[in-house]
């Protein structure tokens, strides 16, 4: 016989053994337990063999079109639709738009090799695997909760950057809260924290990063309004106030999930605000819970320990009380307290030498002051208002520079220029001798 014959290599074992069978050396039982088959297969193949020869051990369909392969005008309709609709989409996210709302049903791979090939997704390097060390996930939902401020162009342009506030439960990788806010403060992880109370109570431990809101990083604090009189910042105070632990992560690494969280969110919740015309933080808010819901459907997994470690609020544990500003000041002789530039007098019907260098409590909720003495709160007026001047974090310098260029129209340009003495300073005049 002349010619070439494909076969693979697992047709081409075979042809030793069926021509041992053909001159029976060996019995179709051996043959099948050498190759692997039935009996019964193997009395086909004899067949094949001796009617067809070698061709007869090479599979009908090679060389033919699969029965199975997708057509490629549904291909193309799928990529037609990703450039209407979800251009900067990943094959992941399309491939479930196309399944959900398109009636695709051919795979997500064969999906990712067709935007491949139409310019649509380029292909991932492999990044250098770093070793981090592994830790076990708490085995109860509440037992460790990761907290993070995730600051983003979540609006792509329609309003200006703010920050997503993320709770993350480490047991089960679910969203357990998120929120929306203008940047990373105080009083935002107040009403963030606020909510998540309110709907799943208190976790045992809150794990977080290094922040100035989470942890004093200076030895002197550089504002009163950065810590209490116990060396605490105030969102510290709150948590110690409700008994939920407080972590701080020493790299992002350590506290991986929420980190991970917030790459899918910059992703996906991104492309879903504009699917949905999203445009500004109330309605972002208002859509949160839907996909909170839809996330942890996806994206969840099941804890070791189905118990639930959330503690419900007490009766005597009033937010209202707990996640506000508190402050310790001593009234002067004349019961009067100075408070952001604000001298605020006390009008009380005890004799003045009564209260005379007492301890009070200034508490503040977003503006609204009360002064408390002894747990009960005191009336008061205020006496004189001084200019107040502002200091302004790091963190927050963008945020009102980019307010005060929307007010104004006047731009400025922040810059970190290092100090350069002048000729004549006496510096450059020294000469060693």
């Amino acid at each position: 016989m002349k010619g070439t014959i494909t076969m693979s290599t697992k047709e081409a074992d075979r042809i030793s053994v069926l021509e041992r069978l053909m001159n029976k050396e060996i019995k179709q039982k051996q043959g099948a337990k050498i190759l692997q088959l039935s009996v019964r297969q193997i009395r086909r193949l004899l067949k094949k063999y001796r009617r067809d020869g070698v061709k007869g051990l090479i599979h009908k369909l090679r060389g033919e079109i699969s029965n199975r392969k997708i057509e490629q005008v549904k291909v193309e309709e799928a990529i037609k639709i990703i450039q209407e609709k979800y251009t900067d989409f990943g094959p992941t996210l399309s491939h479930e738009k196309l399944t959900e709302f398109h009636g695709v049903t051919f795979s997500r791979e064969t999906l990712r090799k067709a935007m491949i090939i139409n310019g649509l997704w380029k292909g991932k390097h492999r990044k250098v695997l770093v070793l981090h060390q592994m830790r076990e996930r708490r085995s109860s939902l509440g037992e460790l909760v990761q907290a993070d401020g995730s600051p983003h162009d979540w609006f792509e342009g329609r309003r200006p950057d703010c920050t997503l506030l993320v709770f993350v439960d480490d047991a089960t990788s679910k969203l357990l809260w998120l929120e929306f806010a203008e940047s990373e403060t105080t009083q935002a992880y107040f009403m963030a924290a606020r909510h998540y109370l309110e709907k799943h109570g208190k976790p045992v431990t809150l794990y977080v990063d290094r922040h100035g809101v989470f942890r004093v990083n200076t030895t002197r604090a550089l504002s009163a309004a950065v810590e209490d009189s116990n060396g605490r910042t105030q969102f510290g105070r709150a948590m110690d106030e409700l008994r939920i632990e407080v972590i701080f992560a020493n790299s992002p690494q350590a506290k991986g999930r929420v980190e991970k969280a917030n790459q899918t969110l910059q992703d996906r919740l991104v492309k879903e605000m504009r699917l949905k015309g999203i445009n500004n933080i109330h309605k972002a808010n208002l859509f949160l819970p839907e996909f909170i819901e839809e996330y942890n459907r996806k994206f969840a997994v099941v804890p070791a320990s189905p118990a639930n470690m959330h503690r419900p609020l007490l009766p005597q544990e009033s937010l209202d009380d707990i996640l506000c500003l508190k402050y310790q000041r001593i009234l002067s002789k004349q019961l009067t307290v100075s408070y952001q530039n604000k001298i605020y007098q006390i009008q009380t019907e005890r004799p003045a030498y009564v209260m005379r260098h007492a301890p009070v409590t200034i508490k503040d909720d977003k503006g609204r002051i009360a002064i408390w003495y002894k747990k009960e709160s005191l009336s008061y007026t205020i006496f004189s208002q001084q200019p107040k001047s502002e200091i302004i974090q790091t963190k927050q310098l963008k945020l009102v520079v980019d307010r005060f260029v929307r007010n104004t129209g006047i731009n400025i340009a922040v810059a970190n220029v290092p100090y350069m003495p002048p000729p004549n300073h006496p510096w450059r005049l020294y000469r060693a001798i």
